[in-house]
């Protein structure tokens, strides 16, 4: 049986896409300002220490997934082990939300890296995000400690190989 969701490397051709994702109300609510964003996003393109995927189901795209080594710009998360990630993620198509996908897509890919001999994935909500939350707990997650980093306070979520 073959994988429910494809994560193909993201690409500078697919900016347009995310701009328009995150103009979405949906995604800006917890991402934030869409231009800041968008810089970011764009930005981390060349960052080595920075994974991003265009996540597709049946072949077409519907949300934006980063995984990302813990460097000096982590803060807040604490001490982690060795080879620790942190993902995050949005659903860009409204039409997809609430329906079980992202808590699915989470789910494939963080299995997937701690087969590959990942120790630990780590994420970060906003605790106020209950569907982020809940989607990251159906993957698996388990809610450790509410941390403080740059973006303000967040839920520190785990999961262990």
């Amino acid at each position: 049986m073959g994988s429910a969701y494809t994560f193909r490397p993201m690409i500078a051709a697919d900016l347009p896409l995310i701009g328009r994702w995150l103009r979405a109300p949906h995604v800006r609510e917890w991402w934030g300002d869409p231009d800041e964003q968008y810089a970011l996003v764009a930005g981390d393109l060349d960052e080595p220490a920075m994974d991003q995927f265009i996540v597709l189901a049946g072949g077409d795209p519907f949300g934006y997934l980063q995984c990302y080594r813990l460097t000096a710009w982590n803060t807040g998360l604490g001490p982690q082990p060795e080879g620790t990630r942190g993902i995050d993620q949005f659903i860009g198509v409204s039409d997809m939300i609430e329906r079980g996908h992202g808590s699915s897509f989470i789910r494939q890919f963080v299995d997937d890296q701690l087969q590959q001999g990942l120790p630990r994935m780590v994420t970060d909500p906003d605790p106020k995000n209950l569907r982020a939350v809940r989607a990251y707990e159906k993957a698996g997650f388990e809610r450790i400690d509410m941390v403080e980093t740059p973006d303000g306070p967040a839920l520190l979520m785990v999961r262990d190989r």
